[in-house]
């Protein structure tokens, strides 16, 4: 299932170890971070502590992992990292680092996730931001034989195919159906790679500080003692043994039969998290790697910015972000001048409200009482109401203001609203707040279609 709200952790948390192909000891920090900050890493050992967001548009290079790069400052292989973020449904976190790169652990994100678990998740009064897959989203790679797929879905679910014509590895496949699984099913399963790219890594200069405890090698043809002691030196590993049984480098036993397949998924996730919104789709991935991972994800934000609907989604059956009881704290207004039934929706930019209009309001007595219709200046008192809420949600004290309307202009009605009606108001910030003054636009919609727009001028007044 997956969550209404936005949620961070309770309190910093910190894990430390070797990064795996920079090889340097650094300490990882989560933080608690706002609503809507997202994932950013920030690099507290260089000058200035740079901050670099998870967005995909900062990848600079998918070498065996995910690489970030923002303002000169990079931070690499994130994608385990991320992965253990979106599986336990986090959305606002600061990851502080001293080092170039998280620590590897075990090769998997089950000690992430282990560390978040302790910290306790928290969860914030803002609606999740999914950004739902309206079309097929594909990615085909032909000469690689990769073919990656979002399908629309009103979930989040991955099924994952690897078959690298080992005769040590058959065809494999991973599939997580619910994401409150990711934990239990897939956080655990490590990284691995192939004997024969075991010295090619090496020499590229990546993997330095892989071993025999984070990260599985994978005996992919026959071996000889000598060799077994050159690998030991390489690895600075005493002894090494062959489990011949499943053809595993130091008798290393497997979690599952098919964890380099669930592996697989466990970056899928964690690169598909630098979309930079949860996402709803259906995600099918043949022969997937992080440079396919991330130009999936290119696409997907490519689509999202394109997206031309403005239309805010409601579901009756999620409860709100904001009940009447919630409204009521922050706004002055009461029954019949109070004008909206409950927040839908709300971000730091936007918020979307509802009023539901019944033959019941007091206004219809004497308003064309033979052909009932909501008053225009009633529909404005709504639409600011709603954007009030967003004004006042942005102060860190909103009890402490009165929001008052200052101007309204290029107020436009575009068809009539009556009783039985459920208009959406959806009001975004135009401007930041200065000195208080707050300027935004607004529009009502019913059944997804605009019945009225304008642009609004507030000031939040202290009070005395």
């Amino acid at each position: 299932m997956l969550n209404i709200k936005q949620q961070t952790i309770e309190k910093a948390v910190s894990v430390s170890g070797v990064g795996l192909h920079t090889g340097v000891t650094a300490t990882m920090t989560f933080l608690p971070a706002p609503v809507n900050h997202g994932y950013k890493f920030q690099r507290i050992d260089l000058e200035g502590q740079p901050i670099i967001d998870a967005d995909v548009d900062n990848v600079v290079d998918v070498s065996r992992g995910t690489t970030l790069e923002q303002s000169g400052a990079r931070v690499y292989t994130v994608e385990h990292t991320l992965a253990a973020l979106v599986g336990l449904q986090i959305d606002n976190v600061l990851i502080q680092l001293d080092g170039p790169e998280p620590p590897i652990m075990d090769g998997s994100s089950i000690k992430f996730v282990e560390a978040l678990r302790d910290a306790g998740i928290e969860e914030q009064n803002a609606s999740r931001n999914y950004f739902e897959i309206s079309e097929p989203v594909r990615y085909i790679h032909a000469e690689k034989d990769i073919e990656m797929v979002a399908l629309p879905l009103n979930d989040y679910r991955l099924t994952v195919m690897v078959d690298y014509n080992s005769q040590v590895i058959n065809s494999q496949h991973a599939s997580l159906n619910d994401l409150t699984t990711f934990s239990r099913e897939i956080a655990s399963c490590r990284t691995f790679c192939f004997l024969h790219e075991l010295e090619a890594l090496y020499k590229a200069n990546l993997i330095k500080g892989g071993d025999l405890t984070n990260a599985i090698v994978i005996v992919d043809r026959d071996i000889e003692e000598g060799e077994l002691d050159y690998l030991s030196q390489l690895l600075n590993k005493p002894k090494i043994g062959v489990n011949k049984k499943v053809g595993i480098l130091n008798n290393i036993d497997l979690h599952y039969p098919n964890e380099m397949a669930r592996h697989k998924l466990l970056d899928v996730v964690g690169d598909l998290a630098l979309v930079g919104r949860p996402i709803k789709a259906q995600i099918l991935a043949a022969r997937p790697g992080h440079a396919a991972n991330v130009a999936l994800a290119k696409k997907i934000k490519k689509l999202m910015e394109s997206a031309k609907s403005h239309v805010p989604h409601y579901d009756p059956k999620l409860p709100p972000v904001m009940d009447l009881k919630r409204i009521c704290e922050l706004l002055p207004h009461r029954y019949p001048f109070l004008m909206i039934d409950k927040i839908v929706y709300m971000d730091e930019n936007s918020v979307a409200g509802l009023k539901n209009v019944t033959m019941n309001e007091p206004f219809f007595t004497g308003h064309f009482p033979n052909n009932p219709v909501m008053p225009g200046v009633l529909q404005m008192e709504a639409m600011a109401q709603t954007g009030a809420i967003l004004a006042l949600s942005s102060q860190p004290d909103p009890e402490n203001y009165w929001p008052f309307l200052a101007a309204i202009e290029n107020c436009r009605f575009r068809r009539n609203v009556v009783p039985g009606d459920t208009v959406i108001f959806k009001c975004e910030f135009t401007a930041p707040i200065k000195r208080g003054i707050v300027k935004m636009h607004g529009a009502g919609y019913v059944a997804g279609q605009m019945v009225c727009e304008a642009d609004m001028t507030a000031s939040l007044v202290r009070k005395r």
